[in-house]
């Protein structure tokens, strides 16, 4: 295994040589390794059982861990070169890293990290900031920036990270690469230099779903179980409109790939903001005791304060002697959030704590054993190199705002690339309860290839100027049937709801509104036909269960109409019209 991996390091030397170039628009040298690696060495896996044994779970796959892992005989760095020079070698590895290893992986070397592993962009003045391979002019994303590179340039086969409020997720999408959160608390930090102790997790990422989940479930230990399909997968709508992309880009995407593995009415639409606000009752008492009653701040907004105060209030606490005494050059902007007065009670500290554990038990409720929340990792594309972008208020707050929903409740999340736009990455998360990272590890392995065949169907129909969206068209197109409908012009609303049919024929709706307008017509078999359509695609659409049992006791249909309006009213039970006609035809024909 020695001379495999020197092998590799020759090899890369020589297939990279010519990288060795200096660009006028990026002015700088992109280095052989990308800058991604702070130090390299070799930890080699146990021999192999002998047969009939199985193989050790991860052979043949190397790795890197960021510079927060502590590896025996080396002092682990933590993204400064004061902590460097003030700290001894570790005496120990890390146990999580000991578990990779003896799983059969090889460990190659560090990776950088940003300053003291606070940031979530990924510069670092001190060791350099890692070149993003997927887009060479703008950042990588940061704690874990060199982590993300080594495994977006093909160096490694997955690496290890530490996300706190982002250093997985930000980087994996920046770097189109794939990231993972597990739960908060299921794999051991430590070994470990701590951040946020309530925020930290270990985190992965990975090129392709196989070798997460062959890594993942080594990492978290997990028995064997079946796997299961999810029943609910919602889209988080407010938290698509803080995209500065067009959002159908990333949902399209989701829609697609879900109704082709699980069918449309899994699909279900959710206003985190309305939420949160009535389950998390703490944010109102964090909202009156800090923001004085400014009525501007959403749910989101507030989460992502209180996960910024806890980061710095728990990094203060383990670190602050460190800063005091030593004193190392820092970052302007990370001295800033770092040094700035925490005017925090210890009253509002434990407010945020509450908050905290009122957010994993209403994430909990929300998606239960078998949902997945569906939301976009960062609301920015990733910035240039050297922008001020990354330091204003509209980017913190939707940045801190879409992290801050994981980071706070502990549930699982995994970051997924959906190809490019405008010539840099794109990517979507899934979220699913605390302790359900198994749970969305297999939902991820299951709809990975169909998310990339859609979103290169997407991003490819975005490059012809004259091709539209036919599920956009298709909406404008119901909508105005709609309209129709509601000025009484039947036959118009039909043609209008058949346009949309031809556009996007698989969604249950636009079926159920032509029956609608059939019904008022009087074309009874035409209408059921379409609700039965409906209802095949769907088969909670309460409406087509009405509309089909009405066709159907026009037509004569007793007992199915009964049926229908029946159904209707398992599915919804204080419907006053499926209880009224059910009762109606069973005193009449029964």
């Amino acid at each position: 295994m020695a001379s495999h991996a020197a092998n590799l390091w020759v090899l890369l030397g020589l297939g990279l040589a010519g990288i060795f170039l200096m660009t006028k628009r990026l002015k700088k040298t992109i280095k052989a390794d990308f800058g991604a690696f702070i130090q390299k060495l070799e930890l080699l896996p146990p021999p192999q059982p002998a047969p009939p044994k199985a193989p050790h779970p991860l052979t043949g796959l190397n790795f890197a861990v960021s510079d927060v892992f502590d590896i025996e005989g080396y002092v682990t760095g933590f993204g400064h070169p004061d902590w460097l020079r003030t700290h001894e070698p570790s005496t120990r590895t890390s146990p999580v890293v000991l578990a990779l290893v003896e799983g059969g992986a090889t460990c190659i070397g560090k990776t950088v990290v940003d300053e003291l592993a606070y940031s979530i962009h990924g510069e670092n003045k001190h060791y350099s900031t890692p070149t993003n391979p997927a887009a060479p002019a703008r950042i990588p994303g940061g704690s874990s920036s060199g982590a993300a590179v080594a495994v977006a340039a093909d160096f490694v086969d997955f690496s290890l990270g530490i996300d706190t409020l982002g250093g997985i997720r930000v980087p994996a999408a920046f770097c189109g690469v794939i990231g993972f959160r597990p739960s908060h608390g299921v794999i051991s930090n430590t070994g470990i230099i701590p951040v946020s102790s309530s925020l930290d997790t270990v985190g992965l990422f990975a090129k392709d779903p196989s070798t997460l989940r062959r890594v993942g479930l080594v990492l978290l230990q997990l028995p064997f179980s079946v796997q299961r399909n999810p029943k609910q997968i919602l889209l988080a709508d407010d938290c698509f409109e803080l995209l500065k992309i067009p959002k159908d880009r990333i949902s399209q995407v989701v829609t697609n790939s879900t109704e082709k593995h699980f069918g449309r009415q899994v699909l279900k639409h959710e206003n985190l903001e309305k939420y949160f606000s009535s389950k998390v009752p703490s944010l109102k008492e964090f909202y009156s005791q800090k923001i004085n009653g400014d009525s501007k701040f959403s749910s989101l907004t507030l989460l992502a304060n209180v996960a910024q105060i806890l980061q710095r209030y728990e990094f203060k606490c383990t670190h602050g002697e460190w800063i005091n005494s030593e004193k190392p050059v820092l970052d302007s902007a990370i001295s800033a959030q770092i040094n700035e007065t925490l005017d925090m009670t210890d009253k509002e500290i434990e407010i945020c704590k509450s908050i905290r554990t009122e957010m994993r038990l209403a994430v909990n409720n929300l998606l239960k054993d078998d949902g997945i929340l569906v939301i976009p990792t960062t609301a920015y594309p990733p910035p240039k190199l050297g922008s001020k972008e990354i330091f204003s208020d509209d980017y913190q707050n939707r940045s801190f705002s879409l992290l801050s929903i994981a980071s706070i409740s502990g549930c699982c999340q995994v970051t997924l690339p959906l190809g490019y736009h405008d010539k840099c990455p794109v990517s979507v998360s899934f979220i699913a309860r605390h302790g359900g990272d198994r749970f969305l590890l297999d939902t991820v392995q299951t709809v990975y290839s169909s998310l990339q065949e859609h979103a290169d169907t997407v991003a490819k129909s975005k490059l012809s100027p004259n091709a539209v969206n036919q599920e956009h068209s298709a909406e404008v197109v119901k909508e105005k049937g709609n309209q129709a409908y509601k000025d009484k012009q039947w036959q118009k609303a039909i043609g209008f709801y058949t346009e949309a049919i031809k556009l996007s024929g698989n969604n249950a709706t636009y079926y159920s509104n032509r029956a609608a307008a059939y019904l008022e017509l009087g074309s009874f078999l035409q209408a059921e036909a379409d609700c039965s359509k409906a209802i095949s695609l769907d088969k909670k659409n309460v409406k087509a269960y009405l509309r089909r049992g009405t066709a159907r006791e026009m037509l004569g249909y007793y007992k199915e109409a009964i049926e229908d309006f029946s159904y209707a009213l398992v599915l919804e039970p204080t419907n006053k019209r499926a209880a009224l006609s059910a009762d109606r035809l069973r005193k009449v024909f029964q």
